[in-house]
């Protein structure tokens, strides 16, 4: 028979545990109990509870404090975004035709995020694989991500690492606009697409006009 190794425990844990969890001012009046139990620490051996907790703390404010910076990282990033597209979109205002648009959207997005290519481009009726590419890469709207090498080099005229796709409104035609990166992870199907659903919505509007 294998002795129970908790058998010599003359108490209840689990009682302990809801007794404390029941009463959290226990040791507010027992204060000398805080430092005389000792909890065992990976690097200092053994610490009182007293330092346990202040290392939980500073471990929490350390915690919020990266997540603080990530948030403010975010909010600048957002404010980049969005002065980007006020300026690009006062650009493409001024196209007077589809190959002038074609031309500021490209410079634009480039030099901003060093994306590799930028398109426009119309499927037709005839062309097997863009239509397959509409229909099926393209069924919500929205794709980002990796591509086949023939779809890459349907779009693109080269293989390319990530994309983000966006089908255009039906009034202008089947038009997809087409963004690609060298870096296969630059787009991802969890990616936020504030940037390309306003380019979209601003050229949804322009490609009626032109």
């Amino acid at each position: 028979m294998i002795d129970n190794p908790n058998s010599n425990i003359p108490f209840d844990e689990i009682l302990i545990r809801e007794y404390l969890l029941d009463n959290p001012d226990f040791f507010s009046r027992y204060p000398e109990l805080l430092l005389a139990m000792r909890i065992p620490h990976a690097e200092r051996g053994a610490v009182s509870l007293v330092e346990r907790q202040q290392e939980s703390l500073r471990q929490r404010v350390r915690q919020l404090e990266e997540e603080i910076t990530a948030l403010l990282a975010m909010a600048s990033r957002n404010e980049q975004i969005y002065m980007f597209n006020s300026a690009l979109s006062l650009q493409l205002l001024k196209c007077e035709d589809m190959g002038e648009l074609r031309q500021v959207l490209s410079t634009g997005l480039k030099e901003q995020f060093n994306f590799t290519h930028v398109r426009l481009i119309t499927v037709h009726d005839l062309d097997s694989e863009l239509s397959k590419i509409w229909s099926k890469r393209l069924d919500s709207g929205y794709y980002f991500g990796r591509l086949t090498i023939e779809e890459s080099k349907r779009l693109f005229g080269s293989e390319v690492g990530s994309v983000a796709l966006s089908r255009l409104s039906q009034d202008s035609g089947q038009v997809i606009f087409a963004i690609a990166s060298q870096d296969p992870m630059h787009f991802h199907p969890e990616m936020d697409h504030l940037l390309l659903s306003q380019l979209k919505q601003f050229l949804d509007h322009q490609l009626t006009k032109i």
